[in-house]
């Protein structure tokens, strides 16, 4: 602390089984938090835009592969060379009006959103929510199942005949 200053929370990144490749998405995550003011104590070299020869680091580079760049780019590739490809890949994109001009754009407005109400937001879904784990039957349940599922195919076979 200086002259009554708080210090940045500390902490610090465990990426557990993650593997730390330059690049990784943990990386990206990093980058935002400490920007976002958390103090951990990190290198420049897992960065995109690190480079390992020339031991340099390109702030930006790092910046366009944030503002997606990279996806803009590839739009523009794949519109060029398969156009049904792109219409698959960037359906979501092409059906809001968005190109790869936009894309910058976009990732500013998103951004400056974050900053502008930091706060998660839930939107509730409709209808109700999804259950893959069948209720449990008592025996007598079972029996009556197993009774109509005999049925079933008793009818069946006698139709068959």
């Amino acid at each position: 602390e200086a002259d009554g200053e708080r210090s940045p929370f500390r902490a610090y990144l465990d990426i557990g089984l993650a593997r730390a490749t330059t690049g990784a998405n943990i990386f990206g995550v990093l980058k935002g938090a400490v920007d976002g003011g958390l103090d951990i104590p990190h290198k420049c070299k897992r960065f995109p835009g690190y480079n390992a020869e020339e031991k340099s680091y390109d702030a930006d580079a790092h910046r366009a592969r944030i503002f997606g760049s990279h996806v803009s780019s590839w739009m523009d590739e794949l519109e060029e060379k398969d156009q049904a490809l792109y219409q698959r890949q960037f359906s979501a994109y092409v059906a809001a009006g968005i190109t790869s001009e936009d894309i910058e754009g976009m990732y500013e407005r998103v951004h400056a959103a974050i900053r502008a109400n930091p706060q998660r937001t839930t939107v509730a879904k409709e209808g109700k929510p999804n259950s893959f784990n069948q209720k449990k039957l008592n025996l007598k349940q079972r029996k009556e199942r197993v009774a109509t599922k005999k049925a079933v195919m008793t009818n069946r076979l006698m139709a068959s005949m």
